[in-house]
């Protein structure tokens, strides 16, 4: 079995281009399925039946592990024997009826669009720090961006004549508009500020901390929090709040989910139905629907 699995994860690396993440996940996923399945007396993929299956989840839930894990773990297992019956390696699915537990969503924490505001005017555009820092948060509040993409931004990423930016997640890559605020506070830091934290050096790293080297997701967070206080945001504030901030404003100014799904870079419209009750009845495109596009 462990052949098939290694085959499976090459498919997803190499055909499907998914995440370092994604392919990690899956392969351990699955190693734990297939151990199971040795403990059983079980070691070859096409002798796996539905009631083995059944079983190792009951095992799962027995063991106390959290109804969201085991959705993924059925979800792997569902995408490897699909895999199998298409190549053909074995002639049944058996993980073809197995149903993950009811998970409950909870809302992601967001800011409202007036703390926002606070948030972003804390920025004093008087240093190139301010410049950076205010490039920085419009930037990620625009796109909805990971905070992963946005210090592995390069210059070349960017299109400040078009308003498009390239974010990239692992291997996949999307191209995401921005507004006249971040894209106004782009320009001024790329004139005003960049090369004051260049120090002489060279690189391609759009964000550059005061050693000039890029960004780190630590240093960000560290500018995000100081910031968030200034502004007297009481919230436990973090660089995804932004996103799904990013998110929620645009589906209540009317955005669908399929647009804001393009946006954030979601493999599956099911991660973006969370935000389907900030929903009005109208829905239209980017420069109407971001409060500050």
């Amino acid at each position: 079995m462990d052949e098939e699995i290694q085959y499976f994860v090459t498919y997803l690396r190499d055909e499907k281009k998914a995440s370092r993440n994604t392919v990690l996940s899956y392969h351990s996923d699955l190693s734990k399925m297939m151990l199971y399945a040795r403990e059983q007396g079980v070691d070859c993929a096409g002798d796996i039946t539905a009631t083995l299956l059944n079983a190792y989840v009951l095992s799962l839930e027995r063991g106390g592990m959290a109804a969201s894990t085991i959705s993924r773990y059925i979800a792997s297992m569902k995408a490897f024997f699909e895999y199998l019956v298409r190549k053909r390696r074995i002639d049944e699915d058996p993980a073809f009826r197995l149903k993950a537990p009811r998970v409950e969503k909870h809302m992601p924490g967001i800011l409202t669009v007036s703390e926002m505001e606070q948030l972003l005017e804390q920025p004093a555009l008087e240093n190139p720090k301010g410049y950076r820092d205010k490039a920085m948060l419009e930037l990620l509040y625009a796109t909805g961006m990971r905070v992963s993409e946005l210090v592995h931004l390069s210059v070349n990423d960017l299109n400040l004549r078009y308003g498009w930016i390239i974010c990239r997640d692992g291997e996949r890559e999307r191209m995401v508009p921005f507004g006249s605020s971040a894209g106004l506070a782009l320009l001024q830091y790329m004139e005003k500020s960049r090369e004051h934290f260049l120090k002489q050096k060279s690189t391609d790293a759009l964000f550059l901390n005061c050693a000039g080297a890029p960004m780190s997701r630590q240093g960000f967070w560290k500018i995000l929090k100081s910031y968030a206080k200034k502004a007297g945001i009481e919230k436990d504030i973090t660089p995804r709040m932004l996103r799904h901030s990013c998110a929620a404003h645009m589906a209540s100014n009317g955005a669908g989910l399929h647009t804001i799904r393009e946006i954030l870079g979601h493999a599956d419209l099911a991660a973006t139905q969370v935000y389907a009750e900030f929903q009005p009845e109208n829905k239209t495109e980017y420069s109407r629907v971001h409060p500050r596009g």
